[in-house]
């Protein structure tokens, strides 16, 4: 019996230890770091709320909001992974997240998030997160397409038929509709009125977004591993733009050193009528800085062989190192509600990754674009070199000084084409 009291007697203090550990590790606060990307005013107010709310409605769980940097997000988070003093929950967005993935930084989500928001998230978000595997490693939330921006007045004197989404121009219409809208009003020999601009400063991603359109991608899987390919469907989009500013001369020369945010005041001042490929976060810019009496509109997105564009959604994630990703999730799932979604979505000025987010009427207002920009979110796929961990390596060293030199005249389609191939594929070897 004394041996059997013994057992019981040691049983029962290893459950009062088991229970006082776990008392002492709710005995306070769990604190969640949280480093957000918001950078807009009204974007950053609505994080903070958000923050704010959650924190008064869970004592036990509070959340730290730490304001990040998308010039430093990278270089913070490596050093966060390897010194393993990783915030909670990070921001930032699906192209990185996957190369974090395949290194093994990451929490894979896929058990934890609720069906509810696994089913009301777009699909082709999902991809832009996801692995063969079914691995998830971020909540995709908020995702932008690029559009065409127009001056009401300049289309409307010139008689243009706008395109619908029913029928959307293809990029040889706009091609001849900027021919139209070109313009020496004195006869001088100098262009006035120039019918497009293309901000090419920094053209990698928005080349290769639109690309997608021409059913390219630069990049495809060969054998499990990647390839990179700059074809015809590549080329075309390359040949139409270089064709509008140096044979047509229709496009505006000096927007190739122009970004989006830069390109914007000449084009309020009529400068030129169309600014195809800009991201839709413009229009906020315009609505705030923009002549009270400038007429301005959104269109459809440009067709090749499609309306693709590449998605790269603003994303959510765990890292591996946390010591608190269920409670972590659990502020996710109450940050991406339907209605604090759209807040997010709308102080950003992009989409919603939920469906029922993007159905709201304030994404289906005709006002500042918001209809017709809301339509672009169907076209929106997963580009093939996302989950290539040699793009960015590609990208910064190989695609952006050959595009920047063939948009500023310097070398043939051709020999941009031949480079971005052989230079890519010595850089793919030491990943694969």
């Amino acid at each position: 019996m004394s041996s059997r009291r013994s057992i019981r007697a040691g049983l029962l203090l290893a459950l009062v230890f088991v229970l006082g550990l776990t008392t002492l590790s709710y005995a306070e606060p769990v604190k969640l770091r949280f480093v957000s990307l918001a950078w807009q005013e009204q974007s950053v107010a609505a994080n903070l709320a958000i923050v704010e709310e959650w924190n008064k409605a869970n004592p036990d769980i509070q959340v730290e909001y730490v304001q990040g940097s998308w010039d430093s997000i990278h270089d913070y988070m490596v050093t966060s992974f390897e010194t393993k003093d990783v915030p909670d929950i990070f921001h930032y967005e699906s192209a990185q997240i996957i190369d974090f993935a395949q290194r093994g930084y990451l929490t894979d989500l896929a058990p934890l998030i609720p069906e509810e928001m696994k089913e009301d998230i777009f699909d082709g978000a999902w991809q832009s997160v996801s692995n063969e595997a079914g691995q998830i490693f971020g909540v995709p939330f908020l995702w932008e397409s690029l559009i065409v921006l127009y001056n009401k007045d300049i289309l409307e004197e010139a008689g243009i038929e706008l395109p619908t989404s029913e029928n959307p121009w293809t990029w040889d219409d706009l091609r001849r509709v900027a021919k139209e809208l070109t313009k020496d009003f004195d006869g001088d020999g100098v262009v006035d009125q120039w019918g497009a601009a293309i901000p090419l400063r920094a053209p990698v991603n928005r080349i290769m977004n639109l690309t997608l359109g021409y059913g390219g991608g630069y990049f495809k899987k060969v054998n499990g591993g990647h390839e990179i390919e700059v074809g015809e469907a590549e080329k075309a989009l390359l040949q139409i733009i270089m064709d509008m500013i140096y044979v047509d001369q229709t496009a505006y020369p000096g927007a190739v050193g122009l970004s989006g945010t830069a390109v914007l005041p000449a084009f309020y001042e009529g400068d030129y009528a169309l600014i195809p490929g800009i991201g839709v976060w413009a229009r906020q810019q315009i609505v705030e800085n923009a002549p009270a009496d400038f007429r301005w509109g959104v269109l459809p997105p440009i067709k090749g062989v499609s309306q693709h564009q590449g998605a790269n959604p603003q994303t959510l994630s765990i890292p591996k190192d946390s010591k608190y990703a269920k409670e972590a999730m659990e502020f996710i799932k109450f940050f991406l509600t339907k209605e604090n979604m759209a807040k997010l979505a709308l102080g950003d000025w992009m989409f919603p990754t939920r469906e029922s987010a993007l159905a709201l009427p304030e994404f289906q207002t005709e006002e500042a674009g918001w209809k017709v920009s809301s339509e672009t979110v169907q076209y929106l796929i997963m580009g093939p070199w996302q989950d290539s961990p040699a793009y960015a390596e590609w990208k910064d060293r190989v695609a952006t000084p050959v595009m920047q030199e063939l948009f500023n005249n310097q070398i043939t389609v051709e020999e941009a084409a031949r480079r971005m191939e052989e230079e890519g594929q010595r850089i793919l070897r030491r990943y694969q």
